[in-house]
């Protein structure tokens, strides 16, 4: 009869022998891949970044000029609205009749709000052109990074 060997109290503990060098190769190559994905990472935030940075100037430039731009349009509807006023300033001291007077003022009320009318559509798209180029850069750069963070 063959005789059964008994395994000892030390071999049933012992831990399995492995190879130290193929974990640390592992290691090696999940560290390499982790740095490689942070510096793309990194790249493409630090891309970003300055995007929006080069968008934050251009808006602020932007916003300067339009606004210097509808002020420019605001006094010169100040101007057109004294002018006509001085004008009828002008036509009322000529009057001669309470029938002419009423005459003038009728024609000035209608002219007045004509040329407010022009003015607000003058003002409207002066405002909404200004708002367009403001948002210009913003808007390229925001779907540029979008794209870029879709893509990875």
């Amino acid at each position: 009869m063959a005789t059964k060997k008994t395994a000892t109290s030390a071999e049933m503990f012992e831990f399995p022998k492995f190879d130290v060098s193929k974990m640390t190769d592992g290691y090696r190559e999940m560290a390499d891949r982790s740095i490689t994905q942070t510096k793309e990472a990194y790249a493409k935030v630090k891309t970003v970044a300055e995007d929006t940075t080069k968008a934050i100037e251009a808006t602020l430039e932007t916003a300067q000029s339009g606004t210097v731009e509808l002020s420019l349009k605001a006094i010169d509807a100040a101007r057109g609205n004294a002018e006509h006023s001085l004008s009828h300033m002008e036509a009322l001291l000529g009057v001669k009749s309470v029938a002419q007077m009423i005459e003038l003022q009728t024609a000035f009320f209608r002219k007045q709000a004509e040329m407010m009318v022009d003015q607000a559509k003058v003002m409207q798209e002066a405002t909404r052109k200004v708002a367009d180029e403001v948002s210009k850069p913003a808007k390229t750069v925001t779907e540029k990074a979008m794209g870029e963070f879709k893509a990875a």
